[in-house]
Formats: structure tokens, C-alpha cells, sequence
């Protein structure tokens, strides 16, 4: 982790503190805005890693921020979000705004801090990564992975980073069934018993944008008891 640099949004001086020290120790280099609007014009100025963002924040909440960061800056950053709100509802907004990540307070500082290099490790392989461009076709489906861009029936899906990577994943593997631990690691970098929900709500947003009947999935299906699987023979070519 020598070398990253990590913005972290937060009016919460004791958490922000906490964090911070933390995440110096394991050689993360931390920037601290404690209210929004400090927080989008350092976001916009300088290169980060990764950016973590509290919802509740003066001047400009974390969602908004959230939502600027995938509509106004053209490179991706992952971005985990710290919330003391502890609805469905939140936290499928901060998914479907962008986050890849979020944590409610209280937290644990160790477990953070593993999911914080998780992400930045899972980040740094896409953008090492030396595979070709694979364009994977299946009944009035296609992916583009270089484009990151999804067509069905030649209409482009907006789909959220975590959305895509979720979907070429499971893709890649046409019929093999995985559980949401095993999704969670693969696709989030890392597997935390207990987090199997946030695999759900991805699933669940994916399928709204994916299928025509999200009730009567083609592509996703469950397994019940186990995990998902995706339906289909793909033809792959670079």
C-alpha cells in the first residue's frame, strides 16, 4: 500500500482521526475535508486511489458527491461510503449512485481497513490487467470489456462500475454457480461473512436494468440455497 493516497470526506474529527492513523499504518497516505464541498473541490483537484465519503456532511452530502464523481470526472475511482444511517434505502442509493463499497458506524477499524485495501488492490488488477479487449455475445446481449459497455438488443444498460464487473464476472463463467461469499471476493476483493447483502442488492439493481421481467430472470438465476449462476453460451472473441 506504499504510495496510495486516500481522500477521506468526514466532519467527525475522532472517526477521521481514527481512520486516518490506521490507514498511515499501513503505509496509506491520507487527505481529510470535513465538509462536502472542501471534500468535491479536493476530489476534483488531485489523484486518489480511493475516496471515502460520510453521507451526513455539511455543505454537500456524500451522496451528491458521489453522484459528481461518476457523472463529472472521466477516470474511475472506487469509493466507499460511512453511514450512520442503517436503511435498505441508503444504501441501495449509495450503490446505485456509484459506491462500491459502504460501512455503517459503528465499525470496525482493522475490518476497514481490509476492505479499504481490498478495493484499491481489486482496482489496481483492472488497470494492470494485460487481457485482451473480450467482446461476450449471448441472446440479445453483448459486453464490451474494453468499452465497459453493455447492449441489449443494440440499447446501451447504464450500469454502475460494480454492476459491470459483477456481470462480465459471472459472464466469463456461463453456468457455474457461485455463492455470494465467493462473488464477494472475486468481484469485491474480498469475502466478510456476513456482508452476503451487499452481493444481493447488486444482483437485484443488475436484473431491474438487465432483464425484461426481473421476476422471470434470463440471464441471472438463482440457486436456492447456494448462490447465482448466468444462463447462456457465450461466443468470445478479442
Amino acid at each position: 500500500m506504499q504510495n496510495k493516497r486516500v481522500i477521506l470526506v468526514e466532519d467527525n474529527k475522532d472517526i477521521s482521526d481514527l481512520v486516518t492513523l490506521h490507514l498511515n499504518d499501513v503505509g496509506i497516505k491520507v487527505d481529510v475535508c470535513s465538509d462536502g464541498v472542501t471534500g468535491w473541490n479536493c476530489i476534483k483537484q488531485n489523484s486518489y486511489d480511493l475516496i471515502i465519503l460520510d453521507i451526513m456532511l455539511p455543505g454537500m452530502d456524500g451522496l451528491e458527491i458521489c453522484k459528481r464523481i461518476r457523472t463529472k470526472i472521466k477516470q474511475y475511482i472506487p469509493t466507499m461510503m460511512l453511514t450512520s444511517r442503517a436503511t435498505e434505502m441508503d444504501r441501495v442509493l449509495g450503490l446505485e449512485l456509484g459506491a462500491d463499497d459502504y460501512l455503517t458506524k459503528p465499525f470496525s477499524l482493522m475490518e476497514m481497513v481490509a476492505r479499504v485495501k481490498a478495493l484499491i488492490r481489486h482496482h489496481d488488477a483492472i488497470q494492470n490487467s494485460t487481457e485482451e479487449t473480450e467482446h461476450l455475445h449471448f441472446n440479445g446481449l453483448s459486453i464490451n470489456t474494453q468499452n465497459r459497455e453493455v447492449l441489449k438488443a443494440h440499447k446501451p444498460l447504464e450500469l454502475t462500475a460494480k454492476e459491470f464487473d459483477l456481470l462480465v464476472y459471472m459472464a466469463r463463467h456461463p453456468g457455474q454457480v457461485f455463492s455470494r461469499l465467493q462473488l464477494l471476493d472475486k468481484v469485491w476483493g474480498y469475502g466478510h461473512e456476513g456482508y452476503e447483502h451487499t452481493v444481493n442488492s447488486h444482483i437485484n439493481r443488475l436484473r431491474s436494468k438487465l432483464e425484461s421481467d426481473p421476476r422471470t430472470p434470463q440471464y441471472i438465476k438463482t440457486v436456492w440455497g447456494v448462490g447465482y449462476h448466468f444462463i447462456g453460451i457465450a461466443e468470445v472473441s478479442s
